[in-house]
């Protein structure tokens, strides 16, 4: 089988997702340790990885992001000289690939699923390196995504720059659906997924070309849905059965303001997707004037640092292990 790439934007329902492919026998879906994201705006410094003593230091650090991720990797031994000895070319792509054929190899799955959204900006090196791989592009209201976002640790915090990044990631999913043979690309619609699970699973198991198991929609009574709950705020919800009524929460709570800024910033989006408009039709946008733009940065900082301090000191000390690494690289780097 081949590996299988997660793309889009986070709170689009991500987590429950994996957790339900994750029961499938064929497929492992480990909590993602976001290698491609954290490491390849690094991998320049590792200098040339032809030399051994550079790869191995490559090898080393995606081995030990895994092992710092906040929902561990259960019952998964990262042995240097495995990975290395798996990685048919000598760079990130390839270590990647061969950290979760060790995940994979140790469930007995066939492949994997790396639910790290953000490799929607690594797919030109994924083709080329996988050749075949399948993506599953989950998407969901960019209202509802913003919502969302507004109350989260992580991301943009004022309804223009939300906007703004979801039409962008939109926008690319699409244009890489363009370029993909369809057989290889399956698009999942949030609200789809949590009003029909059973329909949406099947659909997907069947892009998979694997069966359908109804234990997919008990994915909320596994421990790895405890342990991710556990770790972090973020993913508090994946113990609860599927929320049904988790779309269109914007309605209620986003004011006429807000909605009329999301609306304006990514409506033409919203339309490519098939949401309905509810304030500002097409062709009734008003540009921002440079003192709103001003304003929308100010805001999305305050609230960024609001956010910050209000952290749960537990969930930041797990989230500080990776950044720790992180930093000793770029340290590394600097010397």
């Amino acid at each position: 089988m081949d590996p299988i790439f997660m793309i889009g934007i986070q709170r689009s329902g991500s987590n429950l997702l994996r957790l339900m492919l994750n029961q499938l026998p064929e497929v492992a879906a480990p909590h993602p340790p976001h290698i491609l994201q954290r490491l390849m705006p690094l991998q320049a410094s590792y200098g040339d990885l032809s030399a051994q003593e550079n790869f191995s230091r490559l090898v080393d650090d995606a081995c030990r992001l895994v092992e710092l991720n906040p929902v561990a990797w259960e019952g998964v031994k990262l042995d240097r000289k495995d990975v290395a000895a798996l990685c048919r070319e000598k760079n990130l792509v390839a270590v990647h690939g061969a950290v979760y054929d060790i995940c994979a190899e140790s469930q007995g799955a066939r492949t994997w699923c790396c639910k790290s959204l953000a490799n929607i900006q690594y797919v030109p090196q994924i083709e080329a390196y996988f050749k075949t791989p399948k993506y599953i592009y989950l998407y969901r209201d960019g209202r509802d995504v913003a919502l969302s976002f507004r109350k989260a640790v992580v991301g943009e915090k004022h309804y223009y720059q939300i906007a703004r990044e979801w039409a962008s990631i939109q926008e690319l999913a699409l244009k890489i659906r363009e370029t993909i043979e369809p057989p290889r690309f399956l698009a999942v619609r949030y609200e789809d997924l949590i009003h029909d699970a059973e329909k949406a699973a099947r659909a997907i198991c069947a892009f998979l070309g694997v069966p359908y198991l109804p234990s997919m929609l008990d994915f909320n009574k596994t421990d790895e849905a405890k342990r991710a709950a556990t770790s972090s705020d973020l993913w508090i919800n994946v113990t609860n059965p599927v929320m049904k009524n988790n779309s269109f929460k914007f309605m209620r709570e986003m004011s006429e303001q807000d909605l009329r800024i999301f609306e304006t910033a990514a409506g033409a989006m919203l339309d490519a997707l098939g949401y309905e408009r509810i304030l500002v039709k097409a062709g009734q946008e008003r540009p921002f004037t440079d003192a709103e733009l001003a304003s929308f940065d100010a805001e999305n900082r305050r609230l960024k640092d609001e956010i910050r301090r209000s952290i749960d000191p537990k969930d930041l000390e797990r989230r500080d292990r990776q950044a720790g690494l992180l930093k000793e690289i770029q340290d590394r780097r600097a010397a």
